[in-house]
């Protein structure tokens, strides 16, 4: 048999080891990058966002391009994702809403009827230029480095929309659920005709993969999920047309959810650190690829432990069709910076071909 010889690094980010990966075709060395790479942990993030609220700055082309760059230059992960916020289309909507320190996305008026669903307003193509601004701001600076854009999931927006807020239990967004079928499809559906019109336009000025985030979904059972929330993720996956770049769906507890969220139209799957990567290479199956996922408390514990889980995760990421490394979630606020910087040599080093 013979081998398929490893392609040389490419000098187009659509043909990037991230995207390759993401199609289960041959890399140089497995990709990595790390949700919330850009932000918190950074002081260079820290100094330049003193003084401007969060879903101001993300509104801002020239912040948006330097926070989205910082973590590539520093780390040298092999993709850059958009700096935004899961809850930015619903602001610039018209959402009346705010990102509270310590606590998060807070809702002025939740949504707790039938007519605060028909009442929500929908997001316009047009209200995203500075979007797209920042996009081909990005992709003239990265060169061969991909951009990622990303979007919330419907499901996942909606219990901001419904809690008012950040919730452990979901329990409001549930009984809605529950209690307003109909009502319950409009919301989602809505939430969805946004999510694609945020992705597509990140697409459009040149972003070569998208993820959709369903931070919450794991609070829901498979039948649940499967009835109530995966046609809407995937009718968000499907407005993006023929527009030819991956798809990562990703989210928090999903294990029991892992071939569903697949099955919404993924070409990589998100895995969380609570399952390992070979059995959640088993659970998705042989047609998409995965993307994951150590623990992010790892990075604060000592080098060698670091070492280890690091090493742990690519051989399990071999079973995979293809292996984006990255965190089971978002970097720590308190992570060292020069750890990510670490990881992320060690990965290349370890998967070289």
């Amino acid at each position: 048999m013979t081998s398929v010889p490893a392609p040389v690094p490419s000098t187009s980010p659509a043909d990037s080891d991230l995207v390759r990966a993401a199609r289960g075709l041959p890399v140089s060395r497995t990709p990595v990058w790390f949700m919330r790479q850009a932000g918190r942990s950074l002081p260079e993030y820290r100094s330049l966002r003193a003084g401007t609220a969060m879903l101001e700055a993300c509104q801002d082309p020239d912040m948006v391009t330097e926070i989205t760059l910082q973590p590539v230059r520093r780390h040298g992960v092999d993709a850059a994702i958009l700096f935004s916020d899961i809850v930015l289309p619903l602001l610039v909507a018209g959402v009346d809403l705010e990102i509270k320190a310590g606590i998060g996305p807070v809702i002025a008026d939740p949504v707790r009827s039938v007519a605060d669903v028909d009442a929500l307003p929908g997001l316009e193509p047009e209200a995203l230029g500075f979007l797209q601004t920042a996009v081909r701001q990005l992709v003239a600076e990265l060169g061969p480095t991909p951009l990622i854009g990303f979007a919330g999931a419907p499901f996942t927006l909606a219990t901001y929309l419904i809690e008012g807020g950040p919730s452990k239990e979901h329990a409001r967004t549930k009984a809605f659920m529950y209690a307003e079928p109909e009502a319950w499809s409009r919301l989602l559906d809505k939430l969805a005709v946004s999510a694609a019109i945020f992705l597509r336009a990140q697409v459009d000025a040149g972003a070569v993969a998208v993820q959709l985030f369903d931070s919450w979904a794991g609070v829901l059972s498979a039948a649940d999920y499967a009835e109530r929330v995966l046609p809407f993720s995937r009718s968000v996956f499907d407005a993006l047309g023929d527009r030819d770049v991956p798809r990562i769906h990703f989210g928090v507890g999903t294990g029991e959810l892992l071939p569903l969220i697949g099955d919404a139209g993924a070409d990589v799957v998100g895995v969380d650190w609570r399952i390992p990567l070979d059995e959640a290479a088993r659970r998705v199956g042989p047609h998409r690829s995965l993307q994951g996922n150590l623990d992010p408390a790892v990075l604060l514990a000592d080098r060698a432990t670091v070492d280890r889980e690091v090493r742990r995760v690519v051989e399990q990421g071999r079973a995979a069709r293809g292996h984006v490394f990255n965190l089971g979630h978002g970097v720590l606020p308190d992570t060292d910076p020069g750890v990510l910087t670490h990881v992320t040599e060690l990965v290349h080093e370890l998967t070289a071909r």
